[in-house]
């Protein structure tokens, strides 16, 4: 059974265990993306998949397209975009759906593969309290390596969406896994999971996905047109006002939410405000000490600035000049 102790903000002198790496520029561009995926690619061997929210339609603040685009095609040739379907109806529903979304929102460079479009299977959650298994879209099994490139904002629900959160609901498939994570057995309320069980339920089935591909899995978190909605909920999503920061890469999907996390908290609480609001007011903390207690990586990191000589840096040193949002 869970602790629950850890659903509050723990600072880095309080965390102990190990640290891994974590690397970080300020460039938020093509260049930018180009440079962090290159420190933390060379596990990604094989058939890549890359696991992005590619936005409901018209989506504004979802990774830039062409940064996308660039990438594919200086790094990533033969790789894959991977999705799954949606629990809800909308746009990205049926299959149909969703390649149409694909289309308007300009996915179109690369293959899109929607994972769940002929099946799902069950991968296994070892330490899990609420599953011992997770369904997930069965064409991940066709890929040797996973890039987990991610937007990183806040989530209505999750209170913000990381790299666990792009893994944990973005592969479970749209009819089952995601059932299983958000909905109580027998409710009516298709959202009757949420807080601290559903922040645990995000982890589990992303560590279905992580164990699975082992040590073949990279993470970049974008932090950049960071709304306090995630990116499924489209032209819909409250206003940005959080201040663009950069764009992490590491090895230890804990270690890159982790520090997501605190370059948020590390700004100004002018700056901050909202985005701490909404994954405090949604228990959004827990998936950071669950992702620990499930031992999926290190809460305690080393920054490093890609834009200095690799120096070692803070959170604060960071965001020290971060500037108002401005849309880019």
């Amino acid at each position: 059974m869970y602790s629950r102790k850890e659903t509050k903000y723990v600072p880095m002198n309080q965390r102990t265990g190990n640290e891994s790496i974590v690397y970080f520029t300020r460039d938020l561009s093509p260049q930018g993306l180009l440079k962090a995926y290159r420190k933390v690619c060379a596990n990604l061997t094989g058939k890549t998949a890359v696991k992005l929210h590619t936005g409901e339609q018209h989506g504004p603040n979802i990774i830039p397209r062409s940064w996308v685009s660039d990438l594919f095609e200086k790094e990533l040739k033969d790789a894959a975009i991977v999705e799954t379907n949606t629990y809800y109806e909308g746009d990205r529903y049926t299959t149909e759906q969703h390649r149409r979304t694909l289309e308007i929102n300009g996915w179109t460079f690369a293959p899109v593969d929607i994972m769940d479009e002929n099946g799902t299977e069950m991968w296994p959650v070892e330490g899990g309290q609420w599953f011992s298994e997770m369904s997930v879209g069965d064409h991940m099994k066709n890929y040797d390596s996973l890039l987990v490139l991610t937007h990183f904002k806040g989530h209505t629900m999750g209170g913000f969406g990381g790299s666990n959160k792009n893994i944990g609901i973005g592969c479970a498939d749209g009819r089952i896994g995601k059932k299983m994570i958000h909905t109580r057995e027998g409710s009516d309320d298709m959202w009757s999971i949420a807080e601290e069980e559903l922040m645990e339920r995000i982890s589990e089935s992303t560590k279905a996905t992580i164990d699975h591909f082992g040590k073949k899995v990279s993470y970049i978190n974008v932090m950049r047109n960071m709304s306090v909605s995630c990116d499924c909920e489209g032209v819909a999503a409250a206003p940005v006002v959080t201040p663009n920061v950069g764009i992490l890469a590491s090895l230890d999907i804990l270690a890159i939410d982790q520090a997501s996390v605190d370059l948020v908290y590390a700004m100004s609480e002018k700056d901050h405000h909202d985005l701490v609001e909404r994954i405090e007011t949604r228990h959004g903390l827990r998936q950071l000490s669950c992702m620990k207690e499930l031992g999926m990586g290190n809460d305690r990191y080393v920054l490093i600035d890609l834009d200095n000589e690799e120096a070692r840096i803070t959170p604060k040193d960071a965001v020290r000049d971060v500037r108002p949002f401005k849309l880019i």
